[in-house]
């Protein structure tokens, strides 16, 4: 199955802006990427309109990717905190719609780098207030042709939901046509026993893929074993776009945020480049066979 590859613009900057955006795009679609993940870190960085029009130009398919900072949250938080928090899923769900994207795919649970030890009791409580929490947000997505993806994220990022099990086991009543799983290559590297059986396992669920390499460098650089990861994806029927995410370590807040510590390749230029040239490689190579 052959896929689109697609790259997230905080590989270049953060925030994502009107006023970066055309050159960005521009950028994507000059290496061959065929779609583009639009961060919303704030609402009103930048307009779904004009953002469609230059995405148009370019014929890049657009993802939406939501940013969970400090005080978004939709469990352990005050209710005005949870409340701000739906409302900012609402209004990335009417920037999907305003954009023709199908998927808006985050971490949507509580805030990045936000956690703490729960016995199994308190984690039960947990998992049913997110789902009472989300519950709405799912609806509305349904309802508006979208589908919600909750990303599992990796134990020093979240404590919660850290794996393909776990999700399916905190979301599983809300799992459908409005509510799935993205699944990064990054967490699954440092969470998951078996990648391959962990993508198995979300299979119908898998709304959206994000990769990149083991180290947030270029895919295909590192020791992931690709192609067993695209089988893996094969075997689950997921057919959707490979979205890059990497970070620039440029930016200070994104540099923190990510722990972008040290250079990811020579220029983040470098850093698309290497990957998107190895999965299209993988891809013709799969495809001869």
């Amino acid at each position: 199955m052959r896929r689109i590859i697609g790259v997230n613009t905080w590989v270049w900057a953060s925030p994502l802006t009107d006023e970066n955006l055309p050159e960005l795009a521009a950028k994507a679609a000059g290496l061959g990427f065929g779609a583009i993940e639009l961060p919303v870190e704030q609402p009103g960085d930048w307009a779904p309109e004009r953002a469609a029009e230059v995405l148009a130009g370019h014929g890049l398919a657009p993802i939406v990717v939501g940013a969970m900072g400090p005080g978004r949250n939709l469990l352990a938080a005050p209710g005005s905190e949870i409340v701000a928090t739906q409302n900012y899923l609402v209004h990335c769900l009417g920037v999907a719609e305003r954009l023709g994207a199908q998927v808006v795919a985050g971490p949507f649970t509580s805030a990045t780098g936000r956690a703490w030890r729960m016995d199994a009791a308190e984690r039960r409580e947990r998992i049913e207030e997110l789902r009472r929490n989300l519950a709405p947000i799912v609806r509305q997505a349904e309802s508006r042709g979208i589908r919600l993806a909750v990303e599992p994220l990796n134990r020093y990022e979240t404590s919660l939901v850290n794996t393909v099990e776990q999700a399916l086991d905190a979301l599983g009543p809300l799992l459908g046509p409005g509510l799935g799983l993205a699944l990064d290559s990054y967490h699954l590297n440092i969470e998951e026993r078996s990648i391959g059986d962990a993508i198995r396992a979300a299979g119908e669920h898998l709304a959206h893929v994000q990769v990149c390499g083991n180290d947030r460098g270029p895919v295909g650089d590192d020791h992931l074993d690709w192609p067993a990861f695209l089988d893996a994806l094969d075997d689950a029927g997921y057919a959707g776009p490979l979205g890059l995410e990497s970070f620039t370590g440029e930016n200070a807040t994104i540099a923190v945020a990510a722990s972008v510590w040290r250079p990811l390749a020579a220029t983040q230029d470098e850093l698309a480049a290497r990957s998107i040239r190895y999965l299209q490689a993988l891809q013709d190579e799969r495809a001869g066979a």
